[in-house]
């Protein structure tokens, strides 16, 4: 049994469905301190310019963790994620289909109350694309411990794992030793992104897994992750 875990992002990366993909079930971090500039409300999509950021205004006082975390309901965010896009991928192949999987980020009119509601929604949305059949569970379904590794470890026996699927730098900040003691194996992530054709001309790696939908389709995504899922 293989377990992975992971802050909400929005509009993930490819290599975050990746690793979900790799794992037998993969464990939302949402009971973690938000991190203020990184990935858990933003990502990057191509423009005409090259590429731009979708961020969500949220309101956040430190040291809220991400489930605390709520979403600016006064900015007019969502009609301007709408129009990014449109801007950005209208010519793709796959425009019509993959704005309907997405058009829930829009369209709700109750809005988005929370942030990990919202991202939870849309790493679901792709990984139905994606064809990826993972469950998902949330941290704070859990009582686990503070301290990183034995958060893991901890997590990893409550979900009867017996190997974590680290990304590539985990090393740098796992206590090791301690997964070992705890008999739990340590495998690394090896994720490089496909190169694929892209409107605005020259190719961008790692932007938002939106940019791989739009321009390769779900089809031919589902055949991209099944050979993560069967290896």
């Amino acid at each position: 049994m293989i377990l992975a875990a992971h802050q909400p992002q929005y509009l993930p990366w490819l290599g975050y469905l990746h690793k979900i993909a790799g794992t037998d079930v993969f464990l939302i971090l949402d009971d973690v301190q938000y991190k203020k500039n990184e990935w858990q409300n933003r990502n990057r999509i191509k423009s005409a310019e090259g590429w731009q950021w979708v961020t969500v205004p949220v309101t956040y006082r430190f040291p809220e963790r991400i489930r605390e975390v709520g979403v600016d309901r006064g900015a007019p965010w969502r009609r301007k994620h709408r129009e990014a896009l449109v801007s950005s991928y209208a010519r793709t192949p796959h425009f019509d289909e993959v704005m309907a999987a997405v058009s829930f980020i829009w369209e709700d009119p109750r809005g988005w109350e929370w942030l990990w509601a919202l991202n939870l929604r849309v790493i679901r949305a792709f990984l139905e694309m994606g064809g990826i059949v993972t469950p998902l569970r949330l941290a704070s379904e859990f009582s686990l411990p503070a301290d990183p590794s034995r958060r893991l470890i901890e997590a990893c026996r409550a979900l009867e794992a017996d190997t974590y699927l680290a990304g590539a730098g985990g090393a740098d900040y796992m206590d090791l030793p301690a997964f070992e003691e705890a008999r739990i194996e340590v495998r690394f992530q090896k994720f490089e992104c496909p190169r694929y054709d892209q409107v605005f001309g020259e190719f961008i790696p790692n932007l938002s897994a939106i940019d791989y939908f739009f321009h390769r389709g779900p089809a031919a995504s589902r055949s991209f992750f099944a050979e993560r899922q069967e290896s």
